[in-house]
């Protein structure tokens, strides 16, 4: 994850290299100081509001070392929706509390709070309500499972129902581990979670709809194909198909692709990892796949959107298609769904 960590005093520059070093093990982390207030190690900035506004669409979370008010203002103009601001922590510059600001659950700052809290020995502050109830989640739990939240109209009201103890359905379509107390496995009722591959799959009046991000978009193109052609035909495949785009978690193709600009810009926009393979470990797949052997004289593999969806880890569910200068299979990966994961925050 990228943090930048941002101080405005002498006091806050030290403590923003206390905690750039105990995260800088397991993320990537910047630290900006004013420039009355800077060292060797830190980017210099003269105006917050104007650094404020450069960074916040770049960085994963955002470290004010500073008053909360301060980093309200600053923040204030930027914000637009907790699926996709960056976590923000306010830490005071003597070190004693760490305050989750915002995107608390699905940006990670409860748990970065926590964890900077333990580096500098201060006390985290997090006011959601679910937390400090020590009940179950709904955007947590999305977010541990890797699941897309279709409505978070909805999955503000689950929360709510949970915290006043009201009775909260949940249909699971996948394997899954022993359910939450505050949940109850139903058919249907008036409020519920549904976790399921279909957005229009609604048992419960208030229904929360939650998909696994679980699908693997195999690729081959021509060499310079645009990203429009390649987002135009992967589009296509998944719309006739069935298949709801948000559920995409990876693209897959053969290693000398991985600098085509237009894959890459695919990937970018829907904020998805593009592994790439070897021929050999392409033609090392199992399965039945379609064979060309102009591909194989060109690439040395006889398939490359198939065979990589199936190396990225899925069982092909789509064969190749072409068109547009793209060919494109998809994988679905295995899911498993657990109530109880703890592990998958992006902080801890």
């Amino acid at each position: 994850m990228k943090i930048a960590v941002i101080s405005l005093t002498g006091n806050g520059r030290i403590l923003s290299g206390k905690i750039a070093a105990g995260l800088g093990s397991r993320h990537s982390v910047t630290r900006f100081c004013h420039t009355s207030h800077s060292d060797d190690d830190s980017v210099p900035f003269d105006s917050l509001n104007s650094l404020t506004e450069r960074i916040f669409g770049s960085y994963d979370a955002l470290v004010f070392l500073c008053a909360v008010g301060i980093a309200v203002r600053v923040c204030a103009p930027h914000i637009v929706s907790k699926l996709s601001d960056p976590a923000a922590v306010v830490v005071d510059d003597t070190g004693k509390f760490a305050v989750s600001l915002f995107s608390g659950h699905i940006g990670g700052a409860n748990a970065l709070a926590g964890k900077i809290a333990e580096l500098i020995d201060a006390t985290p502050v997090i006011t959601t309500a679910t937390d400090r109830h020590g009940l179950f989640s709904p955007d947590i739990f999305a977010k541990q499972n890797r699941l897309v939240i279709c409505n978070m109209n909805a999955a503000k009201a689950v929360a709510a129902a949970v915290v006043n103890g009201e009775k909260v359905g949940v249909v699971c379509r996948y394997p899954h581990g022993a359910v939450p107390a505050e949940l109850t496995e139903c058919t249907g009722g008036s409020i519920g979670i549904c976790i399921t591959d279909k957005a229009g799959d609604r048992p419960f009046d208030t229904t929360l709809v939650l998909m696994p991000e679980n699908l693997v978009a195999g690729i081959g193109c021509k060499k310079g194909t645009s990203e429009e052609k390649t987002e135009e035909h992967i589009a296509a495949v998944f719309s006739a198909n069935g298949l709801d785009i948000r559920r995409l978690s990876a693209a897959a193709t053969i290693d000398i692709k991985a600098d085509e600009p237009g894959l890459n810009g695919f990937c970018k926009t829907h904020g998805i990892t593009l592994r790439t393979f070897s021929a050999e470990e392409l033609m090392r797949a199992e399965g039945e796949f379609t064979h060309s052997d102009f591909v194989e004289k060109t690439t040395g593999a006889d398939n490359v959107c198939e065979r990589a969806a199936v190396c990225a880890g899925g069982r092909l569910i789509v064969p190749k298609t072409c068109g547009g200068g793209v060919t494109a299979a998809v994988a679905e990966l295995a899911v498993n769904i657990d109530f109880e994961r703890k592990d998958d925050l992006c902080f801890i």
